[in-house]
């Protein structure tokens, strides 16, 4: 019993000893702000200098149904803001096609349970072609409160409320002047492997290499994309964001090509007590030639606060309140 109540107390102080260096690095990031970059030598397209660029995420899912092409279009027709970089996610179909789709199940956002009979079903166990029998606006609020998409027969659902495969949003996007894109490979495991595989050929085959950061939470994917595709941009993993974090409170000088990864996609609001919303953070990877782009940003204070700070990107679930913030 001695010894499990001193293995206890071990643990809680490394516990608050962990607890009392985070706060500590919190306090740096938010009220130092270190070194601005030397602007002349950063390479990196997403780095700007005068104002955040606005991202659509999930393709604006406060204005239209998420993912779906409807957004697109609602963005791209707007006569009141314009849209710099969209943000939307992918899986992989049981045919190997890729599919916009945020959640690992279509539960949310789609009739699915009501058409397949069932709770649960991920897009990997049905073809697209299944996949397009579905209302992907079956849920979508708009910001009046209504349901504007809900209860629609079969027969009854556009077109731009089905299942939207990566290359017809991207040939539409390009089609309308060209956009750059942030991209999240959901699947985890060799199903995210493969739709990492189907991701490389499609921009390789559609020369948008350089206008996409692709992320992805699984790390097995990273590691993939590192050892096959050298020339895919890609967003920090979690880990790495972790470990940019303390490096930007001790500001170390690292060696060129330590990260490789070109954007750190991190919350505004940040987790517990790290200070994610900083200008010492945006200036440390400006000076590592990395850059922050923050996500999901609905508040227009903090807005407002991101860009006065040095954003590259803000996200936003509503693009039209971001882009008046930014530009008014």
């Amino acid at each position: 019993m001695k010894v499990f109540k001193t293995i206890l107390k071990v643990i809680a102080g490394i516990l608050a000893l962990l607890i009392a260096v985070i706060g500590v690095t919190g306090v740096i990031c938010k009220f130092i702000p270190g070194k601005k970059a030397d602007y002349t030598m950063v390479t990196n397209p997403y780095i700007t200098t005068d104002k955040a660029l606005v991202s659509a995420h999930r393709s604006g899912k406060d204005i239209a149904p998420e993912n779906t092409m409807l957004a697109f279009e609602t963005c791209i027709e707007s006569e009141n803001f314009d849209v710099d970089i969209f943000e939307f996610d992918l899986h992989i179909t049981k045919d190997g096609k890729l599919i916009l789709l945020h959640d690992n199940t279509l539960d949310r956002t789609t009739d699915s349970e009501t058409v397949f009979g069932k709770e649960g079903v991920i897009p990997s166990e049905k073809t697209y072609e299944e996949l397009r029998e579905l209302n992907f606006g079956a849920d979508f609020c708009n910001q009046k409160g209504e349901y504007p998409y809900r209860n629609l027969e079969q027969d009854e659902i556009p077109d731009n409320l089905r299942a939207v495969l990566l290359e017809d949003v991207l040939d539409y996007l390009e089609s309308n002047g060209g956009f750059d894109y942030i991209i999240e490979i959901k699947d985890s495991g060799e199903l995210g492997e493969k739709a990492a595989d189907e991701l490389y050929r499609i921009l390789k085959e559609k020369e948008l290499l350089d206008n996409v950061v692709v992320g992805t939470f699984n790390n097995n994917v990273t590691k993939y994309m590192d050892e096959k595709y050298t020339d895919m941009m890609r967003s920090a993993s979690i880990t790495e964001a972790i470990v940019f974090y303390f490096a930007t409170t001790l500001n170390l000088k690292l060696d060129e090509g330590t990260f490789k990864y070109k954007a750190l996609q991190i919350p505004a609001k940040g987790y517990y007590v790290f200070a994610l919303a900083s200008e010492r953070i945006i200036n440390y990877a400006h000076k590592n030639d990395i850059a922050v782009q923050y996500w999901t940003v609905n508040d227009p204070e903090d807005v407002k606060e991101l860009n006065e700070l040095g954003a590259d990107c803000i996200m936003s679930d509503d693009p039209d309140m971001a882009y008046d913030i930014i530009n008014g």
